[in-house]
């Protein structure tokens, strides 16, 4: 089954890349890798939800922040897809870095960060499975509750 076929069992329509919100480039291809900067938890409609804003642990639930993780997975899809024109090119995800509003006191950031990776592996499958880091910070882009980047690798390049 390919990421295309999961994704439409998921009902899941990638959406169209976000635009960078300041002075950087939404990915770069170097030889076999490519790099997907930060992405934000925007939704369909290209907003971050108010249950996705504010900061986990306080504002919000770790139910959201894990809604939330998967959006950005969502997204790191739609900017693989604008690179590559095919997420078959993805030969495997080798890195998630997930930044979590957090605030103090937070410590389920491994389980928050979950809806990204567990998003990640339902839609590649074993190609999916990474390494990964998950941080908590003080804030982020546009009040955002997650934030992730992306490490994949390109097949044949």
């Amino acid at each position: 089954m390919t990421a295309k076929d999961r994704l439409a069992a998921l009902g899941i329509a990638l959406p169209s890349p976000a635009a960078p919100v300041a002075n950087y480039l939404p990915f770069v291809i170097s030889g076999s890798l490519l790099v997907v900067s930060g992405q934000l938890a925007f939704g369909p409609n290209g907003k971050i939800d108010p249950d996705h804003t504010g900061k986990l642990g306080a504002a919000v639930s770790s139910h959201a922040g894990q809604a939330a993780a998967r959006l950005c997975a969502i997204n790191i899809l739609a900017q693989a897809k604008a690179a590559l024109g095919d997420l078959e090119r993805i030969s495997r995800c080798l890195r998630l870095g997930g930044f979590i509003n957090a605030a103090p006191g937070f410590t389920n950031l491994a389980g928050v960060m979950n809806g990204a990776s567990d998003f990640i592996v339902e839609v590649l499958g074993d190609k999916g499975r990474h390494a990964r880091s998950t941080i908590g910070v003080a804030e982020l882009p546009l009040d955002c509750a997650v934030e992730i980047e992306a490490l994949l690798e390109i097949a044949g390049a």
